[in-house]
């Protein structure tokens, strides 16, 4: 599915916050990478599961988070938490509170850049937070909008806004592996400037 589709379907659908028309869920686990305490790399063991429609990014980046924790709770189940319509996720403050909730833990909080571009700064805190949640074996949640592409050049496009889960890190935290619920098996990895600046509009759950 390109880039061109993404923009598409986005568009026909009149999104908000939510990505775009999925195929069937699939699951998959993912094996937790080498330790990192020394600025390696880390990845945690989630459970992977595309969003069934075009407006449930939310609950599956959150479901994905949830797994790393050992919850598995079904994406309705998560959307009812979230308050899920179809105009989609309302922020990341939702995610954070539904993290929180299922987990019975107090260790999310809500990140909001509130500019048009990341500063250092921005970026510094986004690798902190990023480095302490895979260390403590939790994945982060990000509410993006707009076109950022990875590592392999391969354009992302939500210019209608979307979540996606944060799995791990390498380089020190310069590179991060995400898992798109987007469409199946959908995961690849990007600069963290590059996701700093895509989660600038919006915020993250960390």
């Amino acid at each position: 599915m390109n880039t061109i589709f993404r923009k598409s379907a986005l568009s026909v659908a009149g999104l908000l916050t939510a990505g775009g028309v999925v195929a069937a869920p699939a699951v998959a686990a993912q094996a937790a990478g080498p330790g990192a305490a020394d600025g390696g790399a880390r990845e945690v063991r989630v459970q992977y599961e595309a969003q069934p429609n075009f407006y449930y990014c939310g609950p599956a980046a959150t479901r994905i988070a949830l797994t790393a924790q050992g919850h598995a709770p079904s994406q309705d189940e998560v959307a009812g938490k979230l308050g899920t319509t179809e105009a989609g996720t309302d922020s990341a403050e939702e995610t954070t509170r539904v993290l929180n909730e299922v987990t019975g833990e107090a260790e999310y909080e809500t990140v909001s850049i509130g500019a048009a571009a990341a500063k250092p700064e921005h970026v510094e805190k986004l690798r902190a937070d990023v480095r302490e949640a895979v260390d403590d074996d939790r994945a982060v949640v990000a509410n993006i909008m707009g076109t950022a592409s990875d590592v392999d050049g391969v354009a992302h496009s939500y210019e209608g806004g979307h979540y996606l889960t944060v799995t791990g890190y390498r380089d020190g935290g310069d590179t991060v592996k995400i898992a798109d619920p987007y469409f199946e098996g959908q995961e690849y990895w990007m600069d963290l400037d590059v996701l700093a600046d895509w989660t600038a509009k919006r915020g993250y759950s960390a």
